[in-house]
């Protein structure tokens, strides 16, 4: 599972061989069955996760409803909105499939920085990234109708579609499930008469 992390990492640098001290040092690993609820709202956020296999998924209760934030897949970063602080979290993370992550905390964090500033500047400029990505697809969705939406996630991010059931993915696209019916359908009749 350390060559999956060593993979992702080399996509933004070199790795060295104080990086791969670094991940064989401080990688913890943790599996979790699909169902699994690994954060709950109220709880404190004391864990990060990157997704080495499987589905997560967060989401807040509203009004009793489900909506769904976001759906984590193989190498993506999980940060709760409140980690590392003494808040307790908004949101839910759950499995949707069995999924094995790597995990982080603050104090394991704070070690491993100052054994190994290489890491610490990597893992800036990861977070950056990540940050930069956030906002662009904060902007498409505000700025796209829902089958844009729903487009953009068959170009993106297709195998979402036989991950995650459909009324998940129409909460995340800020739609009813019916309202996701319709479009496939406008959709698949569109590809026919064309």
């Amino acid at each position: 599972m350390e060559n999956k992390i060593l993979k992702y990492l080399s996509k933004y640098t070199a790795i060295t061989k104080e990086i791969e001290n670094a991940i064989a040092e401080s990688t913890l690993i943790k599996s979790f069955e699909k169902g699994s609820i690994i954060l709950e709202a109220g709880d404190l956020a004391n864990e990060c996760y990157f997704v080495l296999k499987g589905c997560m998924r967060s989401y807040f209760l509203k009004e009793g409803e489900e909506k769904t934030i976001e759906f984590y897949t193989e190498e993506q970063a999980v940060i709760p909105s409140a980690y590392g602080t003494s808040m307790p979290s908004d949101h839910y993370i759950a499995c949707l499939e069995d999924t094995v992550v790597s995990v982080g905390n603050p104090t394991l964090e704070k070690e491993t920085f100052q054994k190994y500033p290489q890491l610490a500047s990597l893992s800036r400029i990861i977070a950056e990234t990540i940050i930069i990505k956030q906002r662009e697809s904060f902007t498409q969705f505000k700025t796209s109708t829902p089958e844009e939406r729903y487009l953009n996630l068959l170009k993106t991010r297709p195998d979402l579609i036989q991950r995650v059931p459909q009324h998940q993915i129409a909460s995340y696209l800020g739609i009813q499930p019916e309202s996701l019916s319709r479009i496939r359908k406008r959709i698949t009749s569109k590809k026919l008469i064309t």
